[in-house]
């Protein structure tokens, strides 16, 4: 049975920062809360509680709370209006699609002097010939019902023939009640048939229901487990369709039991589930005669390339770019290499014997691959490079001889098209064709003057002749 905890009522007070002394508004909807219960003791100053789509029986541990405004108990198992005398702010009461049948216990929201709103729409008491104006005259503060305005007039038409319909609620109340008590025989009748039946067919599998049944638990010993799994399955599958297909009156205990009946069969399937997990057969990586097997449970693109300038094996294996190094576990021997990613064998057998001392495992920095470099076990002379070295160093001794025979001094040339030095001698030239222009005329010019003008003195007393 599911309660409401402390911990439930912090998880839902995140927009409180988690603080419950202070909270004004909780929503604890489709929790398949049980109970209603220490909520007037964490959270007395609540003034919005959303309780609806549980499996609450009974309105209780709500009296406290002095500043509740709004509560909302809609779908639930509730059957009669108590303990609501004590919430002396409420203004709206939300009921829909209860199991109200009392409906005289609505007389309990005469106290409730602040009640303007009142919903009891699909709830059993709705069917009662003159529920609207027993409720309308019961409840002289309420100004809706059902979502629909209540008039003056109506409220004095109601008043006016309150003692008749009265008479006809109580009676009507009266047959809803032996009704119910029928249904619950019923309800308790059906449950403990279940649980007998259920009883028995644990003890069948156990074998303690008779002699032969010793002879079928040998046989089904001998099935294999996929067969016993697809009976197992087939006998779920026709169960589940004999609780669906079984007719059954809309009342508060078939409501519980179809949850329970789903709550069962959920942790069922999650028990089959965990018991997979663990009973998860190892990978086969090697055979019973010892052959290594190409394996790629994880299913990842790779590539083996053959390096022979550096004599070794690069494997790069597209393991997810985001996954963590640790979930990574390289095993390199002489002849495979076994790479478990998140505990899924990667294996692929080598054309050749490694030194696994002397491998090296990276990470891509761009792409995230994983990269193995393995050298070889045997060790290959490439005779190229030394030949070549050869050449080098006989052509060397050549050229030497013939300078010595000739005697004389080989100069290197170099080719003038494809001179890029700067010419220094073109400096001067271009200095001295930028230099013939009006600004270097000018000067010239007064240097001209004062050179044909030596002897001249200027007086500053004999004015000037222009």
């Amino acid at each position: 049975m599911v309660r409401i905890t402390e911990d439930l009522v912090r998880r839902r007070a995140e927009h409180n920062n988690c603080e419950i002394f202070s909270l004004e508004e909780i929503s604890l909807h489709q929790q398949e809360i049980e109970k209603l219960e220490y909520l007037d003791k964490w959270c007395r100053d609540l003034k919005i509680l959303y309780l609806q789509n549980n499996l609450i029986p009974k309105i209780e541990n709500v009296s406290k709370l002095k500043k509740l405004e709004y509560l909302n108990v809609a779908l639930n198992n509730i059957e009669r209006i108590e303990n609501l005398e004590g919430c002396e702010e409420l203004k709206k009461l939300d009921l829909t699609a209860n199991f109200i049948g009392e409906l005289s216990s609505i007389e309990s929201l005469k106290h409730n002097i602040h009640l303007k709103e009142l919903f009891l729409t699909g709830n059993p008491c709705t069917e009662f010939e003159g529920y609207r104006q027993f409720v309308v005259a019961t409840l002289h503060q309420l100004k809706y019902l059902d979502s629909k305005e209540i008039e003056r007039s109506e409220r004095i038409k109601a008043l006016q023939i309150y003692p008749e319909v009265k008479q006809k609620i109580r009676e009507q109340e009266q047959v809803y009640l032996l009704k119910r008590a029928r249904e619950k025989e019923e309800a308790q009748r059906r449950m403990q048939e279940r649980k007998d039946k259920k009883q028995n067919q644990m003890k069948s599998k156990l074998g303690f229901d008779s002699p032969d049944s010793l002879q079928e638990k040998e046989n089904h010993q001998a099935k294999g487990d996929g067969e016993q799994e697809t009976c197992r399955t087939v006998e779920d599958d026709e169960e589940d369709r004999r609780f669906w297909e079984e007719p059954t009156p809309y009342t508060p205990e078939s409501r519980l039991e179809t949850h329970r009946y789903i709550e069962e069969k959920r942790r069922a399937k999650d028990n089959i589930r965990e018991s997979k997990k663990s009973e998860k057969p190892p990978w086969t990586v090697v055979t019973a005669e010892g052959k290594v097997l190409n394996v790629n449970v994880p299913k990842l693109h790779f590539s083996l390339k053959d390096d022979e300038e550096n004599n070794q094996f690069i494997l790069e294996l597209a393991v997810y770019r985001y996954l963590d190094t640790s979930l990574l576990d390289v095993d390199v021997q002489p002849t495979y290499i076994r790479v478990l990613v998140k505990e899924k064998p990667f294996q692929f057998v080598l054309p050749e014997e490694v030194k696994p001392d002397s491998s090296s495992a990276k990470r891509s920095q761009t792409t995230g691959h994983l990269v193995v470099t393995m050298p070889k076990a045997k060790e290959i002379i490439l005779a190229k490079q030394k030949l070549s070295a050869s050449i080098k160093h006989s052509d060397c001794n050549t050229l030497q001889k013939n300078a010595r025979r000739s005697g004389k001094v080989e100069k290197l040339e170099v080719d003038p098209s494809k001179y890029s030095f700067p010419d220094v001698t073109k400096i001067i030239q271009e200095k001295e064709r930028t230099g013939q222009g009006p600004i270097k005329l000018h000067p010239e010019r007064i240097t001209e003057v004062k050179k044909s003008c030596v002897d001249f003195e200027n007086d500053e007393d004999v004015p000037p002749l222009i």
